[in-house]
């Protein structure tokens, strides 16, 4: 089987997970057990940290992490190939044919999930980036608890 390798495997394998994407991907993710693993230094630093609405993240030192909108830079795309599908799926329903023969819904079904599938790299990527930068920076992280999904529906 072709694969891509985006690193060395190094240490023991301890299990492996494959994932199957809508857009047709498969993903494998690799376990391993490293033997000499080393633990990041000291810095004897801490932070908190102030989830926001406009702003991702408000650390206490004063940074602020501003709030990438990942699906609005898409959105155009995402809206237009979404009404593609739709289109060829009331097609295929009018015709009375089987959703998994027509080939046309079956391509622009992966086209839509590629693009969904990249927003949600592109989410995964900036959360990974950003926690490993902290991680490497303080020792202590506080977060607060906030009900965020509440504060969005409250228009004050």
């Amino acid at each position: 089987v072709k694969f891509a390798k985006s690193r060395n495997i190094e240490g023991r394998i301890m299990r492996a997970t494959i994932k199957y994407n809508a857009s047709g991907t498969f993903y494998v993710s690799v376990q391993c057990e490293v033997p000499n693993f080393k633990p990041l230094p000291q810095t004897k630093e801490a932070v908190g940290i102030d989830l926001g609405i406009t702003d991702f993240a408000i650390l206490s030192n004063g940074r602020r992490v501003d709030n990438q909108r990942f699906t609005a830079k898409m959105e155009q795309k995402l809206k237009r190939e979404q009404r593609k599908l739709s289109r060829r799926y009331e097609q295929a329903k009018k015709e009375g044919r089987n959703l998994r023969e027509c080939m046309n819904y079956q391509k622009q079904r992966r086209r839509v999930a590629r693009l969904r599938e990249r927003v949600a790299f592109q989410r995964e990527d900036f959360l990974n980036k950003l926690s490993t930068a902290l991680i490497r920076h303080y020792d202590v992280i506080c977060l607060e608890d906030l009900n965020t999904k509440g504060m969005l529906k409250n228009h004050k």
